[in-house]
């Protein structure tokens, strides 16, 4: 299994696998299929555990409370950005994730050609985001590291499937 972690982070914040469906829609930008999942509600119980002689059984049958949250959100443990930016501040903020990215592909040895391809596709890419910007929620990683790369998420055309958008570039591969 391949993880792909943001390039950007002191902490490497995982952020994505091989396991979702990954769409290469252009211009330096994946999209990725996700679900809506339900978390909580989990009654675990230890095999050979006697829950009426522990005092335990009194909730049995009881709701308990459950959460749909996206599978990518739980899965690599993204954090929402509640009060999501203005698009000025949004301009801000992607000006500085791309001055990192551009950093880190250096420190890598990346060849110039990559790093040409990631600037050049940059900035149809932002004009992409921004066409889109007010349908967007947005997640960061793990560590919530200034300048970190934003997990941009919206919905297909169907109105029903969710899709995370992230920089392909911005993310480096680790084999698990």
């Amino acid at each position: 299994m391949i993880i792909y972690r943001d390039l950007t982070t002191d902490n490497k914040d995982e952020v994505l696998s091989d396991a979702y469906k990954i769409i290469d829609v252009g211009d330096g930008l994946w999209e990725v299929d996700c679900k809506m999942v339900q978390v909580g509600g989990e009654n675990f119980q230890l095999e050979g555990a006697n829950a009426s002689a522990e005092g335990e059984d009194a909730d049995d049958g009881g709701e308990t409370a459950t959460e749909r949250v996206l599978d990518i959100v739980r899965d690599f443990r993204l954090n929402s950005i509640e009060a999501k930016p203005s698009k000025k501040m949004y301009m801000s903020e992607i000006k500085k994730y791309m001055k990192k990215v551009n950093e880190a592909l250096k420190a890598k040895g990346e060849s110039d050609d990559k790093i040409k391809e990631f600037q050049t596709g940059a900035q149809a890419a932002v004009k992409k985001i921004l066409a889109n910007y007010d349908n967007y929620d947005m997640y960061v990683g793990e560590s919530m590291e200034e300048g970190q790369m934003y997990i941009l998420v919206d919905f297909r055309e169907d109105g029903v499937t969710p899709y995370a958008t992230v920089w392909k570039h911005g993310l480096e591969e680790y084999k698990v």
